[in-house]
């Protein structure tokens, strides 16, 4: 048996125990005596360990479940987490990350808004032989920096899911567009990639837009204000994520134009809702609690076991969600409800 495969077991009976005690702690009533059993069998640390997160921006819907997802785990294995917000900007992020790497943690965890724009500070504190997570989007290519290891969703899969069922519902001809998020950001680029995989395969489909409004939700209910003035017939929208889609379907609304379909990124709970109500047709979700929650237990089994990159640890960590329809919402929303996807 190899040490990867050693490592890979251990980690899979810590999983399950962490699991678990996230059950228990859901309120089944298990005694908390028994749950810090469980969690110390999980790999639970001792001494609290001090870990610095920070992705995009709190402002967006899914960057605040991560941040509840990762404090949610971080009690459960003993890690106080710091939170250093990006604010929907690459110049405020880079601030916060300069400030993250003047101090000492036993690990950190970073969503960057674009890649590229926190090389240095992320390589200081790599240097000091601090394990970096990298979350979602990359930091810098995974051949420039050494991160611990990448964990994020196929974005041109869920770009392509997402698309192909608009594509669906609109017989294959028609009018659509796509509201993008940051162009810097690379998960908005491999949506980009997937929405353009599908779409050449019809050549009755025309494309009206693309305009990014960099997860910003006002500046998607601007775009849209525009959209719909200039184009009689819109027949579906693509937006990168759920918060994007819901601003864009109320300025619809206000315009008496929901018969547009409409299909987003995420699987938020408040885009879970309008799916099932039919005010989506289906969104695809990017599991936040799951890269959040992964980020922490990668943190810990890197201080407490030791674990390196390529050695119980793989560098990249694909963490797909499944595309989400009326059918499967209600599954989802309880998934999400307790930190597991």
């Amino acid at each position: 048996m190899t040490e990867y495969t050693a490592n890979r077991r251990d980690m899979l009976r810590a999983a399950t125990a962490t699991m678990a005690g996230a059950a228990l702690f859901g309120g089944f009533g298990i005694a908390p005596a028994m749950a810090d059993e469980m969690a110390k069998a999980a790999g639970r640390s001792e001494k609290p360990l001090k870990a610095a997160f920070s992705n995009a921006g709190l402002q967006a819907t899914w960057c605040a479940q991560g941040k509840q997802a990762a404090e949610f785990w971080g009690k459960l294995f003993n890690v106080d987490v710091t939170w250093f917000d990006g604010e929907l900007s690459a110049v405020k992020q880079r601030a916060a990350i300069d400030d993250m790497a003047s101090q000492k943690w036993d690990f950190v965890a970073i969503q960057a808004f674009g890649i590229g724009t926190l090389t240095a500070p992320v390589q200081k504190m790599i240097d000091a032989g601090i394990p970096v997570i990298d979350m979602d989007t990359l930091i810098a290519p995974l051949d420039k920096i050494a991160v611990h290891s990448f964990l994020a969703p196929d974005n041109e899969f869920m770009g392509a899911a997402v698309t192909q069922a608009l594509v669906d519902s609109i017989g294959g001809k028609g009018k659509i567009t796509m509201t993008q998020g940051a162009l810097g950001h690379t998960g908005a680029q491999g949506r980009a990639r997937g929405f353009e995989s599908v779409i050449k395969k019809y050549p009755n489909i025309e494309v009206l837009d693309t305009t990014p409004a960099d997860w910003d939700v006002s500046k998607a209910s601007r775009i849209w204000e525009t959209l719909l003035t200039k184009y009689p017939q819109i027949d579906a929208a693509f937006f990168h994520n759920d918060d994007m889609a819901l601003a864009a379907y109320n300025v619809m609304k206000a315009h008496g134009r929901t018969s547009i379909k409409i299909g987003g990124v995420d699987a938020m709970p408040p885009a879970l809702t309008a799916v099932a109500d039919g005010r989506m047709l289906a969104t695809v979700r990017n599991p936040s609690c799951r890269i959040h929650g992964g980020a922490v237990i990668a943190g810990v089994n890197a201080v407490l076991n030791g674990e390196k990159t390529g050695v119980g640890i793989p560098k990249n960590i694909v963490t797909d969600g499944p595309v989400v329809t009326q059918a499967n919402a209600a599954g989802m929303q309880w998934m999400e409800n307790h930190f597991l996807i």
